[in-house]
């Protein structure tokens, strides 16, 4: 005699909630203003190099000479034109940054919802591992490596990402706790659901809120670290364009051609400031759709 099957609802209301999200989502004047800036840099990143006026390592003038002419912005340290060199140096900021912050939460929000929700040994075995991780600063645990590996693209942003983990695991997990104990979740532990299974269809969409406020905030901490690199002379190695590598090259004349430092730390900026509103308004709306249920 065949056994009845037990059928469950896979998802729970909040699940739905990612969805309901997205629409009206450009409502919000935060997301406006967010998907504004991140669409400029973008611009500016890959099709800023097809416009540029001059090309990458071409002189343009005298060193440090002022904005006018050719050079709207002014020349840098070597008297590159400091307008081309910002257009050619966005597209590494712009990657590096998310495939680090991506790497970050793919792996760190796997650790923690499986840390939060199966709990016991495995929970203390991966937590005292972030502890590990977490008391060495970015900038130092990049070093170690970098100084016997090089200093490629991919190397730092591998080392970014890498460093984002311990913090990400840790907040995802606090929030796999807290959705771990409600009803949803009990009765498809009840009806015989698999632990991945109850991760990737109970839990995670009822924490992409937290996941895309961390998103965000990763890929504001990986712009940071990938200038703060560029900027002490550990990032990417010249003669390639970088906003950061731009910032450290043209410090010296910050006094009398300000341009070749401002201009790529406010597109610095932009981009930061960009991906933080947009993950902001993400993560608030989810959160107010969710207790709303």
């Amino acid at each position: 005699m065949t056994a009845p099957r037990t059928e469950f609802i896979d998802t729970d209301p909040h699940g739905a909630a990612g969805r309901r999200a997205r629409r009206g989502f450009l409502r919000d004047p935060l997301a406006l203003t967010g998907l504004i800036l991140v669409a400029f840099t973008l611009l500016v990143a890959f099709v800023g190099p097809m416009v540029a006026p001059f090309a990458i390592d071409e002189a343009a003038g005298a060193p440090f000479a002022p904005p006018g002419g050719e050079s709207p912005l002014g020349t840098d340290f070597m008297g590159q034109d400091v307008l081309s060199r910002l257009l050619h140096g966005g597209s590494s900021v712009v990657w590096s940054s998310l495939v680090a912050a991506l790497i970050g939460v793919i792996f760190g929000a796997a650790l923690g919802m499986i840390a939060g929700f199966r709990r016991g040994w495995l929970d203390e075995v991966l937590m005292r591992l972030s502890d590990v991780l977490l008391s060495l600063p970015t900038i130092v645990f990049v070093l170690l490596f970098v100084s016997g590996l090089g200093r490629s693209l991919w190397l730092l942003t591998l080392l970014i990402g890498i460093s984002h983990i311990p913090q990400v695991a840790r907040v995802i997990r606090g929030a796999t706790v807290e959705v771990a104990g409600r009803e949803f979740v009990e009765q498809a532990q009840a009806v015989g659901a698999s632990w991945p299974r109850i991760l990737t269809v109970q839990i995670a969409p009822n924490i992409m809120s937290t996941i895309a406020v961390e998103f965000g905030i990763r890929v504001v901490w990986s712009i940071v670290a990938m200038a703060s690199l560029s900027m002490i002379g550990q990032g990417i190695a010249p003669p390639a364009a970088d906003w950061g590598l731009m910032v450290n090259e043209n410090r010296t004349g910050l006094t009398f051609q300000p341009t070749a430092v401002l201009a790529p730390v406010v597109m610095i900026a932009i981009y930061a400031l960009g991906t933080n509103l947009l993950a902001e308004a993400y993560g608030r709306r989810v959160a107010t759709k969710e207790g709303r249920r």
